[in-house]
């Protein structure tokens, strides 16, 4: 019988490269023609071993494929990889840490300070010591030039008094409202021109190209390769913008941030703030990717088979992902895996997605459609981009363990990959980690055997007893309480518990939802052994994790579509009269969008999904929605609006509805279908109790707050079967995740997911 070869272009690789590990989840043909799927775990920064853990998780998974032997260090052939797609936390680390690229910000003359004095909001009003975080930009460079709009706002009389201009934009009647000069068509002199939004523009200044030139050579002498530029109005008039960003590329600035190309949207002040962060972030992943990119063949950068996950849950091109899209690209696939094993058209019961990481903790919802934001604020600066609604909390299985005035704390210090916990063997800090070992509630046998310098030992349960035992001490001596070793090592985790439970009760109880209707989807590698807990901390009944749940995030990047959206601003007041127009706009950027995506490989019939949407508010107010309508409802963006807003605010406005922007989204679907629902598997399921002894591969001592120390089983899932149910306290682990079932719980095994349920207050 002949050899088998593994054939080109059949690797399919998702890699998560997290904040702690990197999960890498992969599949391959086999001999028999079944796709074998593989999961590799493996920690995300490891010096001493490889210098980019993505690129070593996939070197990995071709030896495992190929059954060849690939040393480290050299350039990986990419023959036999059908498509990449990576999700990382770079631009977010950057960020947070502040070690971005420096850049200097060019603004109109007159607004030097204005990103610096922001919008004058205080989250923290009452404290007294507040630290604000300094801007992105190193330096400053204002540029004499200046448009205005014409009019003013909420002129009763506006469409009356506006200038009209003909199709090729050019005046026919001059604007006739308050402050008309009387003699040209506007206010004052000045140019006027119609602009992107519609607005009549007016052009006061026109920048000095010569003298920016210089103003640009300096920076550049001064070592600066990286520009945000950010004018005023440059959302409907981007010209100027345009120019200078032109000039810039031209004097050998590498990477050259303008706000209106980023996100054209009203607003000067988080539309400069993003386009700083993007300058800020940029050259930062252009760095990481280039690195990624020269540990593998020549072919795989020049070909389109590597994609990576956007802060909307899209998948994105190396051409399209910059820094600003990349923020939340880690929790992003997680959120995407979630939604689509979690969900159940039929029962349609609304799902909180819990993502318990080593460093932190991600907390989403979806409720049939992604919960999407357009301005968000990330370590203290206020980012204008489209990105999935995701609370984070610095609580996860690396979160350190302290007392401290007479406080148990959990976080926000992590241990991180490196040194990592007491128990990675490699001197670090007492961590939940520890907590979780130490009460029994991970087996060390299971546990991937990286830690140590020499990253092929198993947790150290010895080492964390020892640092527990010291911490105990301090903890009876400033207290005086004779709490035992147990009741303060939990103590530590309901700490924990509680911080990750706070996110979950503000995106369902602060928003008008009841958190108890909730599924609560536990993943990430910590996720399994805190479940229970917070569900009943928040009342909720059903949990679900996924067989996958431990490497989710990179799970769901197999399951992403690739996504490409464009948006114009508008002035439009909406009305029937209006809709013909901004009907016209949306149907001139689907075909834009469906254009690239076709350029990205989405050539087929049924491949490409769009959908459009109005950027709507009420006349006077500054708080404006995206409105969704398709063709299937009339296009009727008003009727959408304004139940989005009942649903937000609980009232409405008498008020006209104005249209701030135009926006189309494409979709490039990935896959064919997905696997039978969860809740749709489980009403015809036949289920029947696991025979304990027959099943079990060990017990374990495991401490519960109500029981104590109580013997539990442990049950390996791929031993487990289809319908089996079992009831807690027990265990439930594989090769990368540990499911803790507390008592008063019943897990249930589908093909796909463990659904847990709460049957009693044990």
């Amino acid at each position: 019988m002949a050899s088998w070869t593994l054939p080109d272009r059949s690797v399919r690789v998702c890699a998560d490269r997290g904040g702690t590990f990197c999960d890498v989840h992969a599949s391959f043909p086999s001999p028999s023609g079944e796709r074998k799927e593989i999961v590799v775990k493996l920690l995300s920064q490891d010096p001493a071993n490889y210098r980019d853990a993505p690129t070593e998780g996939i070197r990995r998974v071709l030896e495992i494929a190929s059954g060849k032997t690939i040393p480290r260090g050299g350039a990986l052939d990419s023959s036999k990889l059908d498509y990449i797609r990576l999700s990382t936390t770079v631009a977010t680390n950057a960020l947070l840490e502040r070690k971005g690229e420096k850049h200097a910000l060019v603004i109109t003359k007159g607004f030097k300070d204005l990103l610096e004095i922001g919008n004058q909001s205080r989250p923290r009003i009452f404290d007294l010591a507040i630290s604000k975080p300094s801007t992105l930009y190193s330096s400053v460079l204002e540029v004499s030039e200046r448009v205005t709009l014409v009019g003013f706002t909420s002129d009763p009389h506006a469409a009356e008094n506006a200038v009209l201009f003909d199709e090729a934009g050019n005046v026919v009647r001059g604007y006739r409202g308050e402050g008309w000069d009387g003699v040209g068509h506007a206010e004052g002199p000045g140019k006027i021109v119609r602009g992107v939004s519609g607005e009549a523009v007016r052009i006061l200044e026109e920048p000095d190209m010569e003298h920016i030139k210089n103003d640009l050579q300096k920076l550049y002498d001064e070592g600066y390769r990286s520009l945000a530029i950010v004018f005023a109005h440059s959302y409907t008039y981007p010209a100027h913008e345009a120019a200078v960003a032109d000039l810039a590329r031209s004097l050998g600035f590498t990477q050259v941030s303008a706000s209106s190309q980023l996100l054209s949207m009203i607003k000067m002040v988080p539309r400069g703030v993003s386009a700083t962060a993007d300058a800020y972030l940029t050259p930062v992943l252009s760095a990481y990717l280039d690195g990624f990119f020269s540990g593998f063949d020549e072919e795989l950068r020049a070909s389109d088979r590597v994609s990576f996950m956007g802060s909307d849950g899209g998948l994105l091109d190396a051409k399209n992902f910059s820094g600003l899209k990349s923020i939340l690209s880690g929790p992003a696939g997680g959120v995407v895996g979630y939604a689509l094993t979690s969900w159940d058209e039929e029962d349609r019961a609304p799902v909180i997605g819990l993502d318990v990481g080593g460093t932190s903790t991600d907390v989403s919802r979806f409720d049939g459609r992604y919960e999407v934001v357009y301005e968000t604020t990330t370590a203290g600066v206020s980012i204008q981009s489209p990105q999935l609604d995701i609370n984070t909390v610095a609580a996860g299985g690396g979160s350190c363990l302290t007392f401290r005035d007479g406080l148990f704390r959990a976080g926000p210090e992590s241990a991180g990959a490196h040194p990592g916990p007491v128990c990675y063997r490699k001197g670090g800090p007492l961590a939940v980690t520890d907590a979780n070992l130490y009460l029994g509630r991970l087996v060390p046998e299971y546990f991937p055997k990286c830690f140590g310098p020499n990253e092929n030992e198993p947790l150290d349960p010895a080492a964390s007893r020892a640092a527990f035992d010291k911490l105990a001490e301090q903890v009876r001596r400033e207290t005086g309480s004779d709490l035992s070793l147990d009741e303060i090592v939990y103590g530590f985790i309901k700490v924990a518990n509680e911080t990750m439970a706070r996110p979950i009760r503000t995106l369902t109880e602060a928003r008008g939802f009841a958190t108890h209707r909730h599924i609560l989807a536990s993943f990430g590698g910590a996720g399994g052994q805190h479940a229970c807990e917070i569900a009943e901390n928040l009342g909720i009944s059903r949990v679900l994790i996924h067989k996958y749940s431990s490497i989710l995030s990179a799970y769901g990047l197999s399951l992403a579509d690739r996504a490409f959206e464009l948006q114009e601003p508008s002035s439009e007041t909406y009305s029937e009269s209006a809709k013909p127009g901004l009907l016209a706009r949306i149907a001139k950027l689907e075909g834009q969008v469906r254009a690239e995506l076709g350029r990205q490989g989405f050539k087929e019939e049924g491949r490409v999904k769009t959908e459009a949407f109005l950027n709507m508010r009420f006349e006077g107010s500054d708080t404006a929605l995206m409105a969704l309508a398709s063709e299937k409802d009339g296009w009727d963006f008003e009727k959408s609006f304004k139940e989005a807003y009942l649903a937000e605010f609980g009232f409405l406005l008498e008020a006209k509805v104005v249209v701030d922007d135009v926006k189309v989204r494409g979709i490039g679907k990935t896959y064919d279908s997905l696997p039978t629902s969860v809740f749709a598997e489980l009403r015809t399921l036949q289920t029947a109790p696991v025979d304990v002894s027959a099943k079990a591969s060990s017990h374990q001592e495991v401490y519960y707050e109500r029981k104590g120390r109580t013997s539990t089983p442990v049950f390996f899932l791929p031993k487990l079967e289809v319908g089996d149910l079992v009831n807690g306290p027990a265990m439930i682990i594989d090769d990368t995740q540990t499911l803790v079932l507390c008592p008063g719980w019943e897990a249930t095994v589908t093909r796909q997911s463990l659904y847990f349920e709460r049957k009693s207050k044990a």
